[in-house]
């Protein structure tokens, strides 16, 4: 089975745990020819096809080594969550970086698309990962979060919702009239037809 990650470089943030982790051994298995794992621990990685890069993005020296060390990315995976979209009350921060992170990759998204570069949201529910395994609320095992994320990168969806709470909204997301606003907002950065 061909996939979109097949010989491809890509950068997978917070590699070191979690989501970030799982992401790492399905790039792997999914024939990703090099795998940067940006952390912000040290970690170590037995297969010769991963490359850690020390990667707190808070700080501008680390990720200018990093961007310096990859060279050229065919895929950016960073971690966001459907916290972008309804906030988690009791987490105030982590839902405003998810919402941050959410609305600059949809600005990224419009603004490279003319230079063929794909942009993809990751929008994923509670998944079975440090952060929240103690909650008592169901949770997606990360590795089928991981599956999920490439398999829909595969259906070149611009937004994966890859777990089943998460994917229960992604129909309203397509249709809704936020989608259709990225849509209109996105047809200001076409050229316009000269006035004669």
């Amino acid at each position: 089975m061909s996939t979109t990650i097949e010989g491809k470089a890509i950068l997978v943030t917070g590699a070191n745990r979690g989501i970030g982790q799982a992401l790492v051994t399905e790039a792997l298995r999914r024939g990703a020819a090099r795998v940067y794992a940006g952390t912000r621990r040290p970690y170590a990685h037995p297969d010769p096809r991963v490359t850690v890069l020390p990667l707190d993005i808070t700080d501008e020296g680390q990720v200018r080594a990093a961007a310096a060390r990859a060279g050229s990315l065919d895929i950016l995976v960073n971690n966001v969550s459907i916290a972008a979209l309804a906030p988690i009350p009791v987490t105030p921060a982590y839902s405003l970086s998810k919402a941050a992170a959410f609305s600059l990759t949809q600005s990224l998204r419009m603004l490279l698309a003319a230079q063929g570069v794909r942009v993809y949201a990751v929008l994923t529910g509670p998944t079975d990962t440090d952060m929240v395994r103690d909650l008592d609320i169901p949770k997606a095992p990360a590795q089928s979060v991981a599956q999920g994320i490439f398999d829909g990168i595969d259906r070149g969806e611009e937004d994966i919702f890859p777990d089943p709470l998460s994917v229960t909204l992604a129909d309203g997301w397509q249709a809704g009239p936020a989608k259709a606003l990225e849509r209109q907002n996105a047809a200001l950065l076409r050229p316009q037809p000269s006035a004669a």
